[in-house]
């Protein structure tokens, strides 16, 4: 009665609060969304090592997580976790897409692949990103949107020493990353790691700085209801789904 035009499936790690507020926030309906939880005992994620062990802990829960959420009978599964999407590059990313396709029989879209066709939808070459990671994710990330052809101006990382500090950076924080990296040659703004608030101030620096800031969980719910053939409009979220 809740998802009749759609169920998504969203995986995400225990420890992430962000993902599926910003979906339902968004309001579409006949669309739910059913969240498997990848289990993280520890959160610590301070320095390139700690990310690294952080990131094991990913790769070892997200198996019965997708066995899991595959017990409602989704539609699609909609990655709520970013870092891993964007490991290894472009190869790596259609690496594991592979990977969760053959595993479930479902179409499957991650952070990644997802930034890529908003950015493409939204014309823009020439970006500016920032993340809640530490250097050795910041440097996959960077690496996988040269390798899709993006002119990367800076790879900002606010080092977040836990899974849970993610979640409790607060607006003036964002706003200051944001002028950091932003500059009169950045064509566009964009925020991965899916435990940051941003969705909504995304929308205000939108308006503020003239120029596309793209939400990784704006991104990822577009990309998912488009490739569903789902084109319902959402206001409130960033000119992706107000527009696009």
């Amino acid at each position: 009665m809740v998802g009749p035009r759609a169920v998504f499936g969203v995986i995400v790690p225990s420890t992430n609060t962000v993902v599926e507020h910003d979906y339902w926030r968004a309001g579409i309906d006949g669309v739910a969304f059913r969240a498997g939880s990848m289990h993280i005992p520890n959160p610590n994620m301070s320095g390139d090592d700690g990310f690294v062990e952080l990131l094991g802990q990913i790769r070892a829960s997200i198996d019965t997580a997708v066995r899991d959420v595959l017990t409602a009978e989704p539609d699609r599964m909609v990655m709520g976790m970013s870092a891993e999407t964007f490991w290894g590059g472009v190869e790596g990313n259609a690496a594991f897409e592979r990977r969760l396709v053959e595993r479930t029989g479902l179409p499957v879209t991650t952070g990644a692949s997802s930034c890529r066709a908003a950015l493409r939808a939204l014309g823009v070459r020439r970006i500016a990103v920032f993340s809640p990671y530490q250097p050795v994710a910041d440097r996959e990330v960077g690496r996988f949107f040269t390798e899709a052809g993006f002119d990367v101006a800076a790879v900002t990382g606010l080092r977040c020493a836990t899974a849970l500090d993610i979640a409790r950076v607060g607006e003036q924080r964002l706003r200051e990353v944001v002028a950091e990296i932003d500059g009169p040659d950045v064509e566009a703004i964009v925020q991965v790691g899916t435990n940051l608030s941003f969705v909504g101030l995304a929308e205000r620096l939108e308006n503020e700085l003239g120029k596309p800031v793209v939400a990784i969980n704006a991104a990822t719910l577009w990309h998912a209801l488009r490739e569903h053939g789902i084109g319902d409009r959402v206001t409130g979220s960033g000119v992706l789904l107000r527009e696009h």
